[in-house]
C-alpha cells in the first residue's frame, strides 16, 4: 500500500504567519500600558490589604492563565491558588473566606460558571477583582476592580481562538504580580524560601557550612611534615587537597594535586621534601557562613577544585570540593 507524499510546505509563509502571530499579540501587551490607571491601583490596594489569599479563577483558556497567575502571584510574596469556578459552585467556594480577595478571569465577563460566583460573593463582602476584555460586561461591572484585558483582535486568523487575549491577560497578571512584589520590598531572598527546591533557592540559601567536609573528613598536617605524611593525607580523604596548619592551628598554606604535580616536575627526589618546601602559601580560603555561590565564584576565578573553609581567626574548620557543590545542585 503507497501514501500520497505529503504537500511542500512554503517556509516562508510559516514564517510570515508566526511573524503576524507575534505582532498581533505584541500590538496586544503594548496597548495595555494606556490602560493602568486608578482601576489598577485600587486592586493592588485591596491585594495589599488582604489579610487572606487571592483566590483566582476562570473557565477555559482563561482558567488555564489564571492558574498561572496564582502560581506567580504565590511565588512572589502574595498568597495565592486557583479555584476552578465550575468546582466553586458545588462545595469549592468553601475555600473563599471574607479575608480573601477574588480575581475572577473572563474575556468576555459573561461566563456563566463565573458569573454565577457574584451573588455568593457580595453576600460574603470578599472583594472582587475582575480582568476582562469587555469593560461594560457583567462581571466588570460587579467588580470592585476592573482590569481591561480587552484586544482589538485574536491572533487566530479566525478571530476565534483565545491567542491574543490569553496573552493580554498573562502579561496584565505578571505586571500586577510584579508592581505587588516591589510594594512588598520582595527580595531574592525572599523569593528563594518559596523555592529551595531551585537552583536559585539554592544558590540564595546553601552556604559553605552546609556542605563542607569538618571533623575527622577535614584533611590537615602540620607546618614541617614530611611531604609523605601530606601526600598520605590526601590520599586518606580523598578532596584533592590538604590544609597545613601552624602551631596555632592557623592555616598557613594548603597542598593540592595540582602542587604535586609540580612537585615531580621540578624536583628528581621526593625523599627529602616537607610540605613547606613545596606547598601554596597561604591558600585559598572561605569563611564557612559564606553563600556556597560565593565559593563557586571563588574557584571558577582561581581555576581550582577545592577550597579550605576557617574560622574567624584562620584556623580550618572544613574542606570543600567542587563535587560538593555538584551534588548539591548549586552549579
Amino acid at each position: 500500500m503507497t501514501h500520497d507524499a505529503s504537500p511542500a510546505v512554503d517556509t516562508s509563509l510559516l514564517r510570515d504567519s508566526a511573524r503576524r502571530t507575534l505582532e498581533l499579540e505584541q500590538q496586544a501587551i503594548g496597548a495595555l500600558i494606556g490602560r493602568l490607571n486608578g482601576a489598577f491601583d485600587h486592586a493592588c490596594d485591596l491585594i495589599l490589604a488582604c489579610r487572606g489569599r487571592v483566590v483566582v479563577t476562570g473557565m477555559g483558556k482563561s482558567g488555564h492563565i489564571a492558574g498561572k497567575i496564582a502560581a506567580t502571584l504565590a511565588s512572589t510574596g502574595t498568597p495565592a491558588f486557583f479555584v476552578h469556578p465550575g468546582e466553586a459552585s458545588h462545595g469549592d467556594l468553601g475555600m473563599i473566606t471574607r479575608g480573601d480577595v477574588v480575581l475572577a478571569l473572563s474575556n468576555s465577563g459573561e461566563t456563566a460558571e463565573v458569573t454565577a460566583l457574584l451573588p455568593l460573593l457580595k453576600r460574603m463582602g470578599t472583594p472582587l477583582i475582575s480582568m476582562t476584555g469587555r469593560p461594560g460586561s457583567t462581571l466588570a461591572r460587579h467588580a470592585d476592580a476592573h482590569l481591561d484585558a480587552g484586544v482589538t483582535r485574536e491572533a487566530c486568523p479566525l478571530d476565534l481562538a483565545p491567542t491574543s487575549s490569553t496573552t493580554a491577560a498573562l502579561a496584565l497578571g505578571d505586571a500586577l504580580a510584579v508592581a505587588l512584589l516591589e510594594s512588598r520590598g520582595f527580595t531574592a531572598e525572599d523569593f528563594a524560601l518559596s523555592h529551595p527546591g531551585g537552583s536559585l533557592g539554592k544558590r540564595l540559601l546553601l552556604r559553605v557550612s552546609d556542605l563542607m567536609h569538618d571533623g575527622a573528613r577535614l584533611p590537615r598536617v602540620a607546618l614541617g611534615s614530611p611531604l609523605r605524611d601530606a601526600l598520605l593525607e590526601i590520599t586518606r580523604q580523598g578532596l584533592g587537597f590538604t590544609c597545613v596548619v601552624d602551631a596555632d592551628d592557623r592555616l598557613a598554606g594548603v597542598y593540592t594535586d595540582g602542587d604535586l604535580r609540580r612537585t615531580l616536575d621540578q624536583h628528581s627526589d621526593l625523599s627529602g621534601l616537607t610540605v613547606d618546601d613545596v606547598m601554596t602559601r597561604p591558600g585559598k580560603r572561605i569563611a564557612h557562613d559564606t553563600l556556597a555561590a560565593e565559593a563557586v565564584r571563588i574557584m571558577e576565578d582561581n581555576r581550582i577544585s577545592a577550597l579550605a573553609v576557617v574560622d574567624p581567626h584562620g584556623r580550618p574548620v572544613g574542606a570543600l570540593h567542587m563535587h560538593d557543590l555538584l551534588a548539591s545542585g548549586v552549579i
